[in-house]
């Protein structure tokens, strides 16, 4: 990403013996994630499928980040890169007490395949909890993740690593090794409020309500997140559901009801 990484990571690779093309190593102080890393897939899901390689790797800027392309040029997003590695240490039984550690923003897939203790979004709650509680594994699905066996923070190269050690050892495809979770679609529409009532959203009795019927009806198959900007005055509406157009609908259905009531 014209980044941290830019510097280290080739260098990296060359010491392991994994064949490798690098892009977007060339910084010049203002390209930093202009159009690559881990916030731009497009360029390098394409340079995957052109070039036949096993596994695409985009970084962030500062490195901290990390997602992977498979060899179709298909994302494999953090919830899926956090299912890879706590499958590949729970074979060795390296996962401690059999769970991750992930936000209330991870794909409902993620939840119903591993034991899961939720936390608020930032990955400061994340490691907080891992602490606490003695996990090992945990993240975002930003492609932030925290392997705490050998790091307290967030660290591209090293998730990297821990993908390709997890693909080369069971001799699978990445595709392969990604399918292990299925991952819900998922629709985000903002609702735009009154910044003195963005925290109101709870104590609505109507939207309250819209939410708690929603939620009742996915039974398990679904979920309604709703939650404030830090930053703006929005709600963020989080619907995850089986049918992409139905909670679309559904999502657009409650922003509208907030956006009149606040």
């Amino acid at each position: 990403a014209n980044g941290a990484t830019s510097v280290v990571a080739d260098k990296v690779f060359t010491v392991l013996g994994i064949k490798h093309h690098i892009l977007n190593d060339s910084p010049n102080g203002i390209n930093i994630n202009d159009g690559c890393g881990s916030t731009h897939l497009e360029m390098l899901k394409q340079y995957v499928i052109d070039k036949k390689c096993s596994l695409g790797i985009a970084y962030d800027g500062d490195g901290d980040r990390c997602l992977a392309v498979d060899e179709n040029g298909n994302e494999i997003d953090g919830d899926k890169i956090i299912a890879i590695i706590s499958q590949y240490l729970k074979s060795k039984g390296k996962l401690n007490k059999d769970t991750i550690v992930a936000t209330v923003m991870s794909n409902l897939g993620l939840q119903n395949e591993l034991n899961f203790v939720q936390t608020k979004v930032g990955d400061r709650y994340v490691l907080e909890e891992m602490l606490k509680n003695g996990y090992n594994l945990g993240g975002e699905q930003s492609g932030h993740v925290i392997c705490l066996d050998y790091n307290p923070t967030g660290d591209g190269i090293l998730t990297s690593l821990m993908i390709i050690r997890a693909i080369l050892e069971q001799g699978k495809k990445a595709s392969e090794v990604a399918s292990i979770m299925k991952a819900y679609p998922q629709v985000l529409i903002n609702a735009k409020v009154s910044s003195d009532k963005k925290y109101d959203f709870d104590k609505d009795e109507e939207i309250k309500s819209a939410i708690e019927k929603l939620n009742k009806e996915f039974d398990g198959n679904g979920r309604v997140l709703i939650r404030a900007s830090g930053t703006e005055p929005l709600v963020r509406v989080m619907i995850e559901g089986e049918d992409q157009d139905y909670i679309k609908q559904k999502a657009q259905t409650i922003a509208n009801l907030i956006e009149q009531k606040l």
